[in-house]
C-alpha cells in the first residue's frame, strides 16, 4: 500500500476517493455546525438570564443519524455512497421521492477535485496531508458562510493554530513568516472594518473574516496576504455588482466575504509563490 501511495497515479486515486468520503462528511459539518452553535447560544443565553437550560435531544456531528428532512426516512449506508447514491436515486429520497439538493454531490466532487490537486501539487509528502486539512476546512467554511453568513470559531481558530504548528517545520513558509502572517491577516481586515464603521456607521464584515484571513496567513505566510486580499476583493466586488444588476440583490443585503477569502486562499496555496514574486516585483 505504501509503495502504491508513493506512485503519482496511486496517490491521486487515493486522494480522489478520500476526498469523496470527506466531502460527504463535510456536508454533515456544513449542515449541523450552525445548528450546534445555535443550541449552544440558546443555552448560554438561558444561563445568563438565570433560566434552566432548554431541553433538546442530542445533536452533534454523530447523532442523530442522517434522515430525509421531508419524511424523516433514515438514510441507510447504501444511500450514503458519495455521488453514486445521488445518481442511483436520481436525486430523490428513496422513501418520499422528495428532491435532494444537488449541492450534496457538488460538495463531494469539489472536495475530491481539490484533494487531487493537492496530491498532484505536493506529491507523497507530509505537505499533502497538511494541505488536505487546509483545503477541507476552507470548503466547509465556504458553504457555511454562504448558508448562514457565519465563519465558526470552532473551525477558524483550530485552522489558525494548526497552520502555525505545521510551519514549525517550514512546511509552507518559515515559522516567522507564519506568525507575522497570522497577526497581519487579522489586523488588515480589522483595520478595514473599523475604518468603514467609523466612516459610515455600519459594519462592513464580521470578525470571522478577520480570523479566516489570519488562518490563511498562518498557513501560507504574510507574503501571500496582498494577493489574497486583492483577489478576494476584486472577485467579491464583481460578484456583488452582478447580483445587484442581474439577480435583484438588494444593496443593503449583506454578501458573505468568506467564500472569496477561501477561494483566494486556495489560489495562494497552489500559486502563491509565483504570484507573490510577481506582485513584489511590480
Amino acid at each position: 500500500m505504501l509503495e502504491l501511495l508513493q506512485q503519482p497515479t496511486g496517490l491521486v486515486i487515493a486522494c480522489a476517493l478520500l476526498g469523496l468520503c470527506v466531502g460527504s462528511f463535510l456536508n454533515v459539518v456544513i449542515h449541523r455546525v450552525p445548528k450546534m452553535l445555535e443550541q449552544r447560544w440558546l443555552a448560554e443565553a438561558a444561563y445568563v438570564r438565570g433560566e434552566p437550560e432548554p431541553e433538546a435531544p442530542a445533536f452533534n456531528l454523530v447523532k442523530p443519524r442522517s434522515r430525509c428532512p421531508h419524511c424523516g426516512h433514515l438514510i441507510g449506508a447504501i444511500e450514503n455512497i458519495p455521488v453514486v447514491s445521488y445518481l442511483f436515486l436520481r436525486g430523490r429520497c428513496k422513501a418520499c421521492k422528495a428532491r435532494i439538493s444537488p449541492r450534496y454531490p457538488l460538495v463531494e466532487i469539489l472536495t475530491a477535485l481539490l484533494s487531487v490537486a493537492v496530491a498532484w501539487q505536493f506529491g507523497a509528502t507530509l505537505a499533502t496531508a497538511a494541505a488536505l486539512a487546509f483545503v477541507w476546512a476552507l470548503v466547509a467554511l465556504t458553504f457555511i458562510d454562504l448558508d448562514t453568513q457565519l465563519l465558526p470559531d470552532d473551525i477558524t481558530l483550530p485552522l489558525l493554530w494548526l497552520g502555525l504548528l505545521v510551519n514549525i517545520w517550514t512546511t509552507f513558509t518559515p515559522l516567522e513568516s507564519a506568525v507575522v502572517g497570522a497577526v497581519a491577516g487579522y489586523l488588515v481586515l480589522w483595520s478595514v472594518y473599523w475604518l468603514f464603521k467609523l466612516t459610515t456607521g455600519k459594519e462592513g464584515m464580521g470578525y470571522g473574516d478577520f480570523k479566516l484571513l489570519a488562518a490563511i496567513g498562518a498557513w501560507l505566510g504574510w507574503q501571500v496576504l496582498p494577493i489574497v486580499v486583492l483577489l478576494s476583493s476584486v472577485v467579491g466586488a464583481v460578484v456583488g455588482i452582478c447580483l445587484i444588476l442581474f439577480a435583484r440583490h438588494g444593496r443593503e443585503t449583506p454578501i458573505p466575504f468568506g467564500p472569496y477569502l477561501a477561494a483566494a486562499g486556495l489560489i495562494a496555496l497552489f500559486f502563491g509563490a509565483d504570484l507573490s514574486r510577481q506582485f513584489f516585483m511590480l
